[in-house]
Protein backbone atom coordinates (compact mmCIF):
# COMPACT_ATOMS: atom_id res chain seq x y z
CA UNK A 1 0.00 0.00 0.00
CA UNK A 2 1.29 3.45 -0.89
CA UNK A 3 1.76 6.57 1.18
CA UNK A 4 -0.55 8.50 -1.14
CA UNK A 5 -3.25 5.88 -0.58
CA UNK A 6 -3.10 6.59 3.15
CA UNK A 7 -3.46 10.34 2.48
CA UNK A 8 -6.34 9.90 0.06
CA UNK A 9 -8.23 7.82 2.65
CA UNK A 10 -7.62 10.19 5.56
CA UNK A 11 -8.34 13.82 4.69
CA UNK A 12 -7.60 15.19 8.15
CA UNK A 13 -5.11 17.77 6.90
CA UNK A 14 -7.78 19.07 4.50
CA UNK A 15 -10.91 19.06 6.68
CA UNK A 16 -9.87 21.91 8.97
CA UNK A 17 -9.29 19.82 12.07
CA UNK A 18 -5.49 20.16 11.86
CA UNK A 19 -5.13 23.58 10.18
CA UNK A 20 -7.23 26.60 9.37
CA UNK A 21 -5.23 27.53 6.24
CA UNK A 22 -2.64 26.12 3.84
CA UNK A 23 -0.11 28.71 2.62
CA UNK A 24 0.25 29.18 -1.11
CA UNK A 25 3.08 30.53 -3.15
CA UNK A 26 1.86 33.72 -4.81
CA UNK A 27 2.15 32.10 -8.24
CA UNK A 28 -0.29 29.34 -7.16
CA UNK A 29 -3.20 31.57 -6.14
CA UNK A 30 -4.79 31.92 -9.59
CA UNK A 31 -4.54 28.19 -10.32
CA UNK A 32 -6.06 27.42 -6.92
CA UNK A 33 -8.99 29.74 -7.66
CA UNK A 34 -9.48 28.17 -11.12
CA UNK A 35 -9.64 24.78 -9.37
CA UNK A 36 -12.44 26.12 -7.13
CA UNK A 37 -10.42 26.49 -3.95
CA UNK A 38 -11.24 29.30 -1.52
CA UNK A 39 -8.16 31.52 -1.56
CA UNK A 40 -7.87 34.09 1.22
CA UNK A 41 -5.21 36.59 2.27
CA UNK A 42 -3.39 36.02 5.54
CA UNK A 43 -2.48 38.89 7.89
CA UNK A 44 0.82 39.41 6.04
CA UNK A 45 -0.98 39.56 2.68
CA UNK A 46 0.21 36.17 1.49
CA UNK A 47 -2.34 33.86 -0.16
CA UNK A 48 -3.65 30.71 1.47
CA UNK A 49 -6.35 28.11 0.95
CA UNK A 50 -9.01 28.19 3.67
CA UNK A 51 -9.71 24.86 5.35
CA UNK A 52 -12.15 22.96 5.20
CA UNK A 53 -10.90 22.65 1.66
CA UNK A 54 -13.60 22.78 -1.00
CA UNK A 55 -11.77 20.06 -2.95
CA UNK A 56 -12.30 17.56 -0.12
CA UNK A 57 -15.15 15.17 -0.80
CA UNK A 58 -15.61 12.74 2.05
CA UNK A 59 -12.02 11.97 2.96
CA UNK A 60 -10.53 12.31 -0.49
CA UNK A 61 -9.05 15.26 -2.37
CA UNK A 62 -10.66 15.71 -5.77
CA UNK A 63 -7.58 17.69 -6.90
CA UNK A 64 -4.95 15.35 -5.49
CA UNK A 65 -2.80 15.30 -8.65
CA UNK A 66 -3.09 19.11 -8.99
CA UNK A 67 -3.03 20.10 -5.32
CA UNK A 68 -1.02 23.17 -4.28
CA UNK A 69 2.62 22.85 -3.24
CA UNK A 70 1.74 23.60 0.40
CA UNK A 71 -0.42 20.49 0.40
CA UNK A 72 2.28 18.40 -1.30
CA UNK A 73 4.94 19.49 1.18
CA UNK A 74 2.98 18.63 4.30
CA UNK A 75 3.70 15.27 5.86
CA UNK A 76 1.98 14.45 9.14
CA UNK A 77 3.61 12.39 11.86
CA UNK A 78 1.66 9.30 10.80
CA UNK A 79 2.79 9.71 7.18
CA UNK A 80 6.40 10.04 8.35
CA UNK A 81 6.07 6.97 10.60
CA UNK A 82 4.69 4.94 7.69
CA UNK A 83 7.39 6.24 5.33
CA UNK A 84 10.06 5.43 7.90
CA UNK A 85 8.74 1.92 8.47
CA UNK A 86 7.95 2.41 12.16
CA UNK A 87 4.27 1.60 11.54
CA UNK A 88 2.64 -0.68 9.00
CA UNK A 89 -0.01 0.45 6.55
CA UNK A 90 -2.62 -1.44 8.57
CA UNK A 91 -1.53 0.28 11.80
CA UNK A 92 -1.63 3.66 10.06
CA UNK A 93 -5.13 3.00 8.71
CA UNK A 94 -6.22 2.02 12.22
CA UNK A 95 -4.92 5.33 13.60
CA UNK A 96 -6.81 7.22 10.87
CA UNK A 97 -10.01 5.35 11.76
CA UNK A 98 -9.50 6.09 15.48
CA UNK A 99 -9.07 9.79 14.70
CA UNK A 100 -12.26 9.86 12.64
CA UNK A 101 -14.14 7.99 15.38
CA UNK A 102 -13.00 10.55 17.97
CA UNK A 103 -14.11 13.41 15.73
CA UNK A 104 -17.46 11.70 15.12
CA UNK A 105 -17.97 11.45 18.88
CA UNK A 106 -17.49 15.21 19.15
CA UNK A 107 -19.75 15.91 16.18
CA UNK A 108 -22.60 13.81 17.59
CA UNK A 109 -22.78 16.22 20.53
CA UNK A 110 -22.95 19.36 18.39
CA UNK A 111 -25.85 21.06 16.71
CA UNK A 112 -25.97 20.48 12.95
CA UNK A 113 -23.65 22.69 10.92
CA UNK A 114 -25.80 25.29 9.17
CA UNK A 115 -22.92 27.43 7.90
CA UNK A 116 -22.85 27.37 4.06
CA UNK A 117 -19.04 27.21 4.23
CA UNK A 118 -17.89 23.89 5.69
CA UNK A 119 -16.45 24.22 9.19
CA UNK A 120 -14.33 21.66 10.99
CA UNK A 121 -15.77 19.64 13.85
CA UNK A 122 -13.17 20.94 16.31
CA UNK A 123 -13.74 24.56 15.30
CA UNK A 124 -17.49 24.14 15.77
CA UNK A 125 -16.87 22.54 19.19
CA UNK A 126 -14.58 25.40 20.26
CA UNK A 127 -17.14 28.00 19.22
CA UNK A 128 -19.90 26.09 21.00
CA UNK A 129 -17.81 26.00 24.19
CA UNK A 130 -16.94 29.70 24.01
CA UNK A 131 -20.54 30.67 23.43
CA UNK A 132 -21.80 28.03 25.83
CA UNK A 133 -24.27 26.99 23.15
CA UNK A 134 -27.53 25.40 24.11
CA UNK A 135 -26.96 21.75 24.89
CA UNK A 136 -23.18 22.07 25.09
CA UNK A 137 -21.81 19.91 27.88
CA UNK A 138 -18.60 19.07 29.65
CA UNK A 139 -18.79 15.62 27.99
CA UNK A 140 -18.61 17.23 24.55
CA UNK A 141 -15.71 19.40 25.68
CA UNK A 142 -13.92 16.33 27.07
CA UNK A 143 -14.48 14.52 23.76
CA UNK A 144 -13.02 17.54 21.93
CA UNK A 145 -9.96 17.51 24.19
CA UNK A 146 -9.45 13.76 23.57
CA UNK A 147 -9.70 14.28 19.82
CA UNK A 148 -7.28 17.23 19.87
CA UNK A 149 -4.76 15.29 21.96
CA UNK A 150 -4.96 12.31 19.58
CA UNK A 151 -4.48 14.54 16.53
CA UNK A 152 -1.52 16.25 18.23
CA UNK A 153 0.05 12.89 19.02
CA UNK A 154 -0.40 11.21 15.64
CA UNK A 155 -0.87 13.86 12.99
CA UNK A 156 0.53 17.31 13.71
CA UNK A 157 3.83 17.60 11.97
CA UNK A 158 5.99 20.23 10.37
CA UNK A 159 5.61 21.34 6.79
CA UNK A 160 8.72 21.29 4.71
CA UNK A 161 9.72 24.92 4.24
CA UNK A 162 10.03 26.68 0.90
CA UNK A 163 11.10 30.06 -0.33
CA UNK A 164 8.46 31.95 -2.30
CA UNK A 165 10.20 33.06 -5.51
CA UNK A 166 7.80 35.97 -6.10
Amino acid sequence: MSLSELCRSCGLCCDGNLFSHVPLQRAEADAARRNGLEVVSLADGSPAVRQCCTALKGRSCTLYAERPEGCRRYACRLFNALAGGTVSFEEARSVVEQAHALLSAVERGLAPDTDPRPTSVLERARFAAWGEASGFSSEIDAARERAEAFLDQHFHGSPRRFEDPT
